[in-house]
């Protein structure tokens, strides 16, 4: 009795979704032939979920309801393209990401910073080269305010180059799964896993080095 009654929450979750789904299917197929107002639904049930995410990548919200008209625009003309391979929100994802790095990419960027300035360094013999190696996570929430800190986060993660801030963003914001970010961003799941290690290892060498620490 007790397991049915834990299944049944987890039970009435699938179902809810399984007509969502179907309705977004509907709405996709009413869109192919030309239905104006597919769109309009679709525009409203997304619209959000883009901007948020742009904003996530540009930091501006000028760029971001820009790159959320790109994404409609591109969904209202290649429509018809979308096989179903994928579900609708991946190929979304996939367009909001490419549109918001377009623009990442088209920006002067002041100063190119090099990630190795901010990763740990290593000696010959794989030890790390400042020793002895100090724990200094404790530090964060002592010696920075929430938002000093936050601050910091968003400074470096704007440093890092636009398909590894894509990369970090999709994972640690939007807590997709390595697999759907390589569908994402056309990658392999290997390429997605070396390029989140080594963001990671770069916002973290940010946050040392802010604190007066090596980036071990």
């Amino acid at each position: 009795m007790e397991q049915r009654e834990a299944a049944e929450p987890a039970l009435k979750r699938t179902r809810d979704r399984e007509p969502a789904a179907r309705d977004e299917e509907q709405l996709v197929e009413r869109l192919k032939s030309g239905d104006h107002q597919a769109l309009e639904a679709i525009f409203r049930l997304h619209s959000n979920k883009v901007f948020q995410l742009a904003y996530k990548l540009t930091r501006d919200r000028t760029e971001s309801e820009e790159v959320v008209q790109d994404v409609f625009l591109t969904v209202y003309q290649k429509v018809r393209g979308f096989r179903g391979g994928s579900r609708f929100s991946t190929w979304l994802y996939r367009l909001t990401v490419n549109a918001a790095l377009g623009r990442l990419r088209r920006k002067k960027r002041s100063k190119e910073v090099s990630y190795e300035d901010f990763l740990p360094q290593f000696q010959p013999d794989g030890h790390h080269l400042e020793r002895p190696v100090v724990d200094w996570s404790n530090d964060v929430e002592t010696r920075s305010s929430g938002r000093e800190l936050q601050d910091l986060l968003t400074r470096a993660l704007n440093q890092l180059r636009p398909q590894d801030k894509a990369v970090v963003v999709l994972s640690d914001l939007e807590g997709l799964r390595d697999q759907e970010i390589a569908k994402t961003l056309g990658l392999s799941v290997a390429a997605v896993k070396t390029r989140l290690h080594r963001a990671r290892l770069f916002l973290r060498g940010q946050l040392a080095v802010h604190l007066g620490y090596s980036p071990t």
